[in-house]
């Protein structure tokens, strides 16, 4: 990246910072204008062919790559993964997040401007990867997104397990609502069954409404999902109470 300050908010700030702090994760930064040899550092030079906007180089991207991959052989990460981030990329969803927290390492590689050689991307990168169908100024916000998904699963780094577990998208499954004090606000009060101290009911209660979120918001993650018995009863209640 050339603009490390971002990654600030991954290390300096919050759950991920604390996880930094006590070594439940490694992370650093390499600058592609730090392996430049003009005087200027320069990383980014006109399109061939023409066009608007600038296009990163290859050689400073590459020899920072090569940097950031010996460090990691040095600490014993054979071969790391190497990301791109990238509007033409696979979209993130919980199940890749799952699948990147099984790397032994990965390097991510944020483009700016109109965009980076090809040559790059063809010789050196295992997976794109995008954030969504949006256009942003470069990779560095979507790789701290990732970043923070991937972190939260490492043990330790969350003090309360469960709460992953219950998270959005986890097994395909909106989270259920949430609310906390006061019981009554501006008319509008927590539903009854939270505050019955019934453990069955509330655990019952919380599954049928991320059943309902999910239907209602996300069908898509249904159809992935093997429901259980529970699960169709409950969907089956919602879908009589629906019709009436």
């Amino acid at each position: 990246t050339i603009f490390p300050q971002i990654f600030d908010a991954i290390t300096k700030y919050g759950i991920t910072s604390r996880a930094f702090d006590n070594n439940l994760y490694s992370f650093k930064c390499y600058n592609p204008r730090d392996f430049t040899v003009d005087n200027y550092h320069r990383v980014d030079d006109k399109s061939f062919g023409g066009g608007p906007g600038m296009v990163m180089m290859i050689e400073p991207l590459e020899k920072s790559l090569e940097k950031a991959i010996l460090d990691q052989n040095n600490q014993g990460v054979k071969k790391p993964l190497k990301v791109f981030l990238s509007p033409q990329g696979k979209t993130i969803n919980q199940d890749l997040i799952k699948s990147l927290s099984c790397a032994d390492g990965i390097i991510f590689v944020c483009g700016r401007y109109e965009g980076v050689d090809e040559r790059f991307i063809e010789n050196n990168i295992d997976l794109e990867i995008s954030v969504a169908d949006i256009v942003v100024s470069g990779g560095e916000i979507p790789a701290a997104l990732i970043m923070d998904a991937i972190i939260r699963t490492i043990p330790g780094v969350v003090n309360d397990s469960e709460s992953i577990q219950l998270d959005s998208f986890m097994d395909n499954l909106l989270d259920y609502p949430h609310y906390t004090q006061p019981k009554v606000y501006k008319g509008h009060s927590v539903p009854d069954v939270l505050l019955s101290g019934n453990h069955k009911q509330i655990k019952e209660w919380r599954l049928k409404m991320s059943l309902w979120r999910t239907k209602m918001r996300r069908p898509d993650l249904l159809i992935k999902r093997k429901l259980s018995k529970l699960e169709t009863r409950l969907l089956n209640e919602l879908a009589i109470d629906e019709n009436h």
